[in-house]
């Protein structure tokens, strides 16, 4: 029997994920998690106000929140949802990625930008965004700004720390080209460990390396219940350099 069907026409577990299907075109309609409740889960681990924030940085600020999070057991809190946009079509894309450090200037990531869809994007358009989700404490942050790469020499301070592994798989890597197999990979893998073969000072490849997010916006999220969230924006005062404005929204 079909998989699929066996997993749909199982009432206990399709009462379990989803409301009573009104239009038996969708295949998924308002889950709800694990729950036997078809209603969504209610936020209600925390609060935020204006005078729980840093006054002056939302650097500051994410520096509390990222610690907190690591506190209370937050898995991988440096996973995060990068996003950028195609010109001139306008096209959207995403993938989860680690954010590996964090200065007065912004956000850093490390990826290939010689063959990834999102070198094609920065090359042409420099805004993009970065999203975090920590479930645990039922905390958001958006981040939206410019990017800019980091130097080599900045880029090899962290590709040293990288087991080698991962660091031949960085040279091996054409990111995002189709794969007419794995062993296509496996075989690139082959020739850049013969490249460098009893090397352990590994240089960083030039289309490889960091980039910076320099936010423009910096949202912090609290869940709460009814869905009524607290929301706050720290968002660049346009007439002096380097101050940030703190401003509550509606959710």
């Amino acid at each position: 029997m079909n998989k699929t069907h066996t997993l749909l026409s199982c009432p206990t577990i399709f009462r379990m994920a989803l409301h009573p299907p009104q239009n038996t075109n969708k295949l998924i309609v308002a889950p709800a998690g694990d729950k036997t409740s078809s209603q969504a889960t209610q936020y209600n681990k925390g609060a935020l106000e204006l005078s729980d924030l840093d006054p002056k940085s939302p650097f500051t600020q994410f520096h509390t929140w990222f610690t907190q999070a690591q506190q209370n057991g937050v898995h991988q809190p440096e996973t995060v949802c990068f996003s950028t946009a195609s010109l001139p079509s306008g096209r959207v894309s995403a993938r989860m990625v680690y954010m590996k450090e964090l200065d007065e200037k912004g956000f850093v990531i490390y990826s290939n930008w010689g063959t990834s869809q999102k070198a094609r994007d920065v090359e042409l358009n420099k805004w993009a965004s970065l999203t975090f989700w920590w479930r645990e404490v039922e905390r958001q942050i958006r981040v939206e700004g410019k990017v800019e790469r980091l130097t080599d020499s900045e880029s090899q301070v962290y590709f040293d720390t990288r087991i080698r592994g991962s660091r031949l798989g960085a040279w091996a890597s054409r990111q995002s080209e189709v794969l007419e197999g794995r062993e296509h990979l496996e075989g690139w893998v082959k020739d850049v460990e013969k490249k460098f073969e009893g090397e352990e000072k590994i240089p960083v490849p030039a289309f490889w390396g960091g980039l910076r997010v320099k936010p423009e916006m910096v949202e912090f999220w609290q869940g709460r219940e009814s869905r009524l969230h607290d929301r706050f924006q720290y968002r660049k005062d346009e007439g002096e350099e380097g101050e940030w404005k703190i401003v509550r929204l509606s959710p």
